[in-house]
């Protein structure tokens, strides 16, 4: 696994109205290509609020999940399936926050291989894996999504 740390040099802190600002311009983008989506399929956990953004935004009721798991607060690791889809995906719109280096998209590509794929943020590694996608940004990002973090204190630059 690599560490955070060591894979990390900048950090991108993503605030709850810019999220929203963002998953509703890849509603946009995906309203412009005049396709009816039978659902929405949720990549758990953080494709969850933009789904129910871009839910709202498109007039799709059905929501569904898939739960994978490669990340916790520091490392990633290999994607594990913990809760699946049995579907082509065809007419099926796939939601994720973010596209990293692809081993969750990859698992989510093989399970649902006719649906259409589209995350808010994505990195080099991971964007040839998607169909759509609001923003880049570098590879070596850390992207802190606000239900990650919380308002703290933080000294001046220049001291007291």
């Amino acid at each position: 696994m690599d560490k955070k740390e060591d894979r990390y040099n900048r950090s991108y802190p993503i605030s709850w109205d810019q999220l929203h600002r963002d998953a509703k311009a890849l509603s946009w983008r995906l309203h412009d290509i005049e396709k009816t989506w039978k659902g929405i399929v949720a990549v758990t956990r953080g494709g969850l609020v933009p789904a129910a953004i871009i839910a709202r935004e498109l007039g799709i009721y059905h929501i569904d999940t898939v739960c994978i798991t490669s990340y916790d607060w520091k490392n990633q690791g290999e994607a594990k399936i913990l809760k699946d889809i049995d579907d082509s995906g065809e007419d099926l719109l796939i939601i994720d926050d973010l596209v990293d280096t692809g081993s969750t998209a990859k698992v989510v590509r093989e399970m649902l291989p006719n649906a259409y794929f589209a995350t808010v943020y994505a990195k080099p590694a991971g964007k040839p894996l998607v169909d759509a996608y609001v923003t880049e940004v570098s590879q070596d990002t850390w992207i802190l999504f606000p239900w990650d973090s919380e308002s703290q204190f933080v000294e001046p630059i220049a001291g007291k």
